[in-house]
């Protein structure tokens, strides 16, 4: 019996064998790649703009920058000249954010303590970019005694109090930009280190290592190429969230009178100054407080943002 002509019968009707053809499929179309093949970084990029919120942050981050920069010559006024005949103003077209108890323009003053601040937390976060992955890298790469003593040193390092630390070089030193940026950096790269030391011992083992090695690499290119390219999304994930605690300490340092030096403004030592008529002239310190908040919250955002664009357990 010619199988073309069956015709099978159930309780649902009748089945033919045209019922078993085989329907959209097509042996060249199914080998086209449909979608667009993006390296790791273009997808993390990716990733991090359908983020909302650490995008926005990143705008207001820029934002603040330019207005550090460019904000201090805006009105015309300099941060280091008194008014004595306009002391404690409220903010008005002249004076946008109001003058202090010497007269001083709080809107040139705030901009130019936020360029102190951001350069503070930038410079000590890339000093402890540079010191914490050589020094991890050497531990987590070569391991064994050297790690074992190289670690028992940042360990010991890190159990002193880090504002005490702090505090006593700025009262040995003379307080000035680059001290508090050295005061900082002390022992803040040791995190960094332990970060970049958990990488290495991760990644050493892997077979592309393995083969670069048995090709004759030696340990600088080990490191250099192989190595740290690898782990460079935990570092640079470690390094935004470092800015904002530099950026606190300097602050805090200032507010104690130990940060920078009047007349050349703070963000933490305009906070200081204002708090004794902070009822009276509130403005003194709602604007400083206002700016270095937002400048930490954007800075935490966008790094946490920053993280689950980097983590390959999230990628789609």
């Amino acid at each position: 019996m010619d199988i073309n002509q069956t015709k099978i019968s159930s309780d649902h009707g009748t089945l033919t064998p045209e019922d078993f053809r085989k329907i959209g499929t097509d042996e060249k179309q199914s080998e086209v790649i449909q979608r667009e093949s993006l390296s790791a970084w273009r997808d993390a990029w990716r990733r991090l703009c359908q983020n909302k919120l650490a995008m926005t942050s990143l705008i207001i981050l820029i934002l603040i920058v330019i207005a550090s920069i460019i904000g201090p010559w805006i009105t015309g006024f300099d941060y280091r000249t008194n008014d004595l005949a306009n002391t404690n103003l409220p903010p008005s077209s002249l004076h946008w954010f109001g003058t202090d108890d010497l007269g001083r323009d709080m809107f040139v003053r705030t901009w130019m303590g936020a360029r102190i601040s951001l350069t503070v937390g930038l410079a000590a976060a890339l000093i402890d970019l540079f010191i914490g992955v050589i020094y991890g890298g050497t531990m987590g790469f070569f391991g064994g005694r050297v790690d074992e003593i190289m670690n028992k040193f940042s360990e010991i390092l890190y159990s002193i109090p880090y504002l005490l630390v702090t505090i006593l070089l700025l009262v040995v030193l003379e307080p000035s930009l680059g001290t508090i940026i050295i005061a900082l950096t002390i022992t803040g790269w040791i995190n960094m280190s332990w970060i970049v030391r958990g990488e290495m011992i991760q990644l050493k083992n892997r077979e592309f290592v393995l083969a670069a090695r048995s090709m004759g690499a030696g340990s600088g290119r080990l490191i250099f190429r192989h190595l740290l390219p690898n782990a460079v999304g935990p570092i640079i994930v470690t390094l935004t969230l470092s800015v904002p605690s530099a950026i606190f300490s300097e602050a805090f340092l200032s507010f104690l009178g130990l940060g920078v030096q009047a007349p050349v403004a703070s963000l933490g030592s305009m906070i200081s100054d204002a708090l004794t008529g902070w009822q009276y002239y509130p403005w003194r310190m709602l604007f400083p407080a206002i700016l270095i908040s937002l400048i930490m919250l954007c800075f935490n955002i966008f790094g946490d943002g920053l993280r689950d664009a980097l983590d390959p357990k999230l990628k789609k």
